[in-house]
């Protein structure tokens, strides 16, 4: 039974439910847990929350009442067996607004991540539950503004690749989902595909993962045996959808046959193992790897466009650039004025090619310039993307700084 208690009454042996507030605002990363130590009770009360639903079925109840006195009737809440969450209004926030909530849940994705991770290459069932409370918290952040955790989730380093890359892959797919036009229960499905289509390298030895160089047969056969590992996995553990075992399985089929594992074929392959393979191409090619620097994301996307016949569903590539942008955040940029800028944010209902930019450097006086923020699609401005442009180039170092500001990734 569901009870809701001032968190005050909580003690070791209460399994809590919920806590009632934001995710962010929370210690923990796990929405539902068994108070195990005084520790966790001095977070929870630390944390500033009030109240917390706990269960009762599982965890201890709060104390009953004296023999003497009669037990009251439990208030109507405590009666709740199941709760269903109301649909959360979305309100669309500017790049500037969403990049400080974005950044505190792409941290406290990437360590939520690793733990789910670490204990399922210990055996340990997969808490679906907790992934579905990460999908929430990253699907509302890309609703409210896709460039911010899109952006930040990109910028993962060698060492974090393969839990960030869960966490970008999950934003990417529900952003797309929302460009298909899938419904509220089928892109929280998408983003819970996502954030799981990569648990079975789980199972691959970390001396290959993270290997410097070209991969031998061997090593590239192991490391072709993750999603497989990954679907037994997530099969063995309670309430994990078809559509996440489909996603794991299937992520790296190909639309001409000559994927893995199963080497299917066109239509064979499910519209959601199409999405993941889009997804999860992009991510990898555009990020930092132990054997290779990330591809600017604008450049990625130019080589995957030469991919798409036989390695992509064409149209839901279409709908992926769609989602993203043709330049996505963080690319570089040339102006037709001789300037260079970043993207720093793609506006809703506009143009594709009309994105906002923030100008910095000259290149017909090869000086830095007082940076400065341009909407393309703006009145009265004339000013046109020319080119992506490579920073090593023009010798440029750091220019995510000029999207990013105070937020870089930690």
């Amino acid at each position: 039974m569901l009870k809701k208690i001032q968190v005050a009454k909580l003690r070791v042996g209460m399994y809590v439910h919920e806590l009632c507030g934001s995710w962010i605002s929370t210690p923990f990363w796990k929405k539902s847990f068994l108070i195990s130590d005084l520790d966790e009770v001095r977070q929870i009360l630390k944390s500033g929350i009030r109240e917390a639903w706990i269960d009762t079925d599982k965890g201890l109840d709060i104390d009953q009442p004296k023999q003497s006195e009669p037990a009251s009737s439990p208030p109507p809440e405590a009666k709740v067996v199941a709760t269903v969450p109301a649909p959360r209004i979305i309100v669309p926030a500017s790049m500037e607004e969403e990049l400080g909530r974005a950044s505190r849940i792409v941290d406290k994705s990437k360590e939520a991540v690793y733990t789910m991770f670490a204990e399922a290459r210990m055996g340990k069932a997969v808490n679906v539950d907790n992934a579905k409370e990460l999908v929430e918290e990253i699907s509302s952040s890309v609703m409210r503004n896709p460039g911010a955790l899109i952006g930040l989730a990109r910028l993962k380093t060698k060492d974090d690749y393969t839990y960030m890359h869960s966490v970008a892959v999950c934003a990417l797919m529900v952003a797309l989902a929302k460009q298909l036009g899938l419904d509220e229960h089928q892109t929280r499905e998408a983003g819970v595909a996502g954030l799981l289509h990569d648990i079975g390298k789980m199972m691959v030895p970390g001396d290959i993962l993270n290997k410097p160089g070209k991969l031998t047969d061997e090593e590239f056969i192991s490391v072709k045996e993750h999603p497989a590992a990954g679907y037994k996995m997530l099969r063995d553990s309670e309430g994990v959808s078809e559509i996440s075992l489909d996603v794991c399985l299937h992520h790296h089929e190909k639309i001409d046959g000559t994927g893995y594992p199963k080497g299917l074929k066109g239509e064979e392959i499910s519209l959601f193992a199409r999405m993941g393979a889009v997804c999860d191409v992009y991510d990898a090619i555009t990020s930092n790897r132990p054997y290779k620097q990330g591809w600017c994301p604008a450049e990625s996307l130019r080589k995957m466009a030469e991919w798409s016949k036989g390695h992509f569903d064409e149209k839901i590539f279409q709908a992926f650039v769609k989602s993203i942008g043709i330049y996505p955040v963080g690319t570089l940029v040339r102006l037709e004025s001789g300037r260079l800028g970043v993207v720093v944010e793609q506006l809703a209902g506009k143009s594709l090619l009309t994105p906002k930019v923030r100008v910095f450097y000259s290149i017909k006086s090869m000086s830095y310039l007082q940076p400065e923020l341009i909407d393309l699609s703006g009145p009265g401005v004339q000013d046109k993307i020319a080119n992506r442009e490579d920073a090593a180039k023009w010798g440029l170092k750091d220019i995510n700084r000029y999207w990013l500001g105070d937020h870089q990734p930690t």
